[in-house]
C-alpha cells in the first residue's frame, strides 16, 4: 500500500511540472536498458516514461539499479498491455526509427523533432517518442500509429543505437529546442489540436469494420496491406477531434443506408 501511494503521489508530482512529452518503450527487454532510460530522461527535465509489455514484468529491481539516481521517474513509470492504450492520451506521437519505411509519412531529423514536440506542448498538446524494442525496433504497424518518422543521422553502415542512446538523444534535442524558443517562435502551432489518438483508433476501427461489409478488401490475402495504406493516410491528415465525430457520424448514415439497401 505504502508503495502504491508513493507510486501516485510521483505521477501527481509530475503533472504539476512543466509538460513534456511522454516516452513509450515498446516491449523492452532488459530492466537495466529501462533504467538508463529513466537516468536520460532525468538528465533532461522529462518524467513520463511509458512501458508497453515489458519483457521481464514490472517492477524490475534491475532498472532501479541502473537509473543512478532517476529512482522517481522508474517508480512513476506506467504499464499497458499494447501500444494503443499507451498513446491513447496523446494527440501527436512521433515513432523512432533508423530503417527506411514504405511509408509517407513525414520524416524529421531530430533537430526539428524537438522544435515541433516543443511547439505542440507549449500549445496544449499532448505529445510523445515511440521507441521500438532492443533487437528490432518498431513494426509497420506501430510505426503507422504515429504522425510522423524521426531518423537519427548516423553511420550507415552502423545504425543501431541503444534504445538508452535514442532517448538520450531526444530528450536532448527537446532541452535544447525550449532554448530555441526562448528566442522567439519557430514553428506555428495548429489552430485546433489533433484528436487523441483513442477517437482515431477507434474511428480507423470503425472504417475498416464499414469498409469490411462492403467488401472492399478485396482480395482477402490483401487485407492487411490494404488496412495499413488507409491507417497512414488518414493518421496523416491530423483530424481534429470534431473531424473525426463528422467522420464517424458519416459511417453510421453510410451503415443504416446499407441496411436498408438502396432506394426506389
Amino acid at each position: 500500500m505504502a508503495g502504491t501511494n508513493r507510486r501516485e503521489r510521483l505521477i501527481a508530482d509530475g503533472l504539476t511540472k512543466p509538460a513534456s512529452p511522454a516516452i513509450v518503450l515498446v516491449e523492452p527487454q532488459l530492466g537495466e536498458n529501462i533504467g538508463m532510460v529513466a537516468r536520460a530522461m532525468a538528465n533532461f527535465g522529462l518524467g513520463d516514461l511509458r512501458l508497453v509489455a515489458p519483457r521481464d514484468g514490472w517492477p524490475n529491481e534491475r532498472a532501479s539499479a541502473a537509473a543512478s539516481g532517476a529512482v522517481h521517474v522508474v517508480e512513476a513509470a506506467r504499464v499497458f498491455g499494447t501500444v494503443e492504450e499507451a498513446v491513447a492520451d496523446l494527440t501527436f506521437l512521433l515513432a523512432t526509427t533508423a530503417r527506411p519505411r514504405d511509408s509517407l509519412k513525414p520524416v524529421r531529423g531530430p533537430d526539428t523533432a524537438g522544435a515541433e514536440l516543443r511547439a505542440r506542448i507549449s500549445a496544449g498538446q499532448r505529445a510523445g517518442l515511440l521507441f521500438g524494442r532492443e533487437r528490432f525496433g518498431l513494426n509497420n504497424e506501430e510505426v503507422g500509429m504515429a504522425d510522423e518518422i524521426v531518423t537519427f543521422p548516423v553511420d550507415p553502415a552502423f545504425a543501431s543505437l541503444n534504445i538508452a542512446q535514442a532517448v538520450l538523444l531526444m530528450s536532448y534535442e527537446w532541452m535544447r529546442s525550449g532554448q530555441a524558443e526562448a528566442e522567439g517562435p519557430r514553428f506555428v502551432a495548429p489552430e485546433v489540436p489533433p484528436a487523441e489518438k483513442e477517437d482515431l483508433f477507434r474511428f480507423l476501427g470503425h472504417l475498416e469494420a464499414t469498409l469490411d461489409k462492403a467488401d472492399y478488401f478485396h482480395p482477402p490475402e490483401k487485407r492487411g496491406a490494404m488496412s495499413q495504406k488507409v491507417r497512414t493516410i488518414l493518421t496523416r491528415a491530423a483530424f481534429s477531434e470534431q473531424e473525426v465525430r463528422t467522420l464517424r457520424g458519416m459511417l453510421r448514415h453510410i451503415e443504416r443506408r446499407m441496411g436498408r439497401g438502396p432506394r426506389g
